[in-house]
């Protein structure tokens, strides 16, 4: 899907959906990682991240569309347009658009760090590396890393 194709379905969409038209620019762009979409308050523009079509189907994009429309048509309302408001749960529950953008991405496995004391034998976890030269276990023993 290119953008002039992106254009067209969130127009449809918003006339479909809001019985209104959109009337600015929709585009997608690539700099968008964790977000399925953005709206800019200054500009009414809508991007969209391409990365949505690649994981999941046009129904999720729709989605996104929808919710992206809802701070699209409250803001030019002067509406509660903000995620935290009552008018934009509401408007966005009528048309049934996501609240979240689903996980675009699998999970990143996080380095575990073993800790033992050298003297009581006691283990400890921790998720950031430590300069173990300036601590030491609460029996006084030196600590060492079970695993690097």
């Amino acid at each position: 899907m290119n953008d002039g194709e992106l254009q067209t379905l969130v127009e449809k969409t918003s006339l479909m959906y809001f019985d209104k038209p959109f009337l600015h620019q929709a585009s997608f762009n690539k700099r968008l990682k964790t977000t399925g979409g953005r709206y800019h308050l200054s500009s009414h523009q809508l991007d969209f991240n391409p990365a949505i079509l690649d994981v999941y189907d046009e129904e999720v994009l729709i989605g996104i569309i929808k919710h992206e429309l809802c701070h699209y048509h409250l803001h030019i309302e002067n509406r509660g347009y903000k995620h935290k408001d009552k008018e934009f749960k509401e408007l966005l529950k009528q048309v049934d658009g996501l609240r979240f953008t689903p996980q675009l991405r699998e999970p990143t496995e996080r380095k575990v760090y073993l800790i033992e004391c050298s003297k009581c034998k006691k283990t400890f976890q921790r998720k950031k590396r430590l300069n173990l030269s300036k601590y030491r276990c609460q029996c006084g023993g030196k600590l060492h890393y079970l695993s690097k």
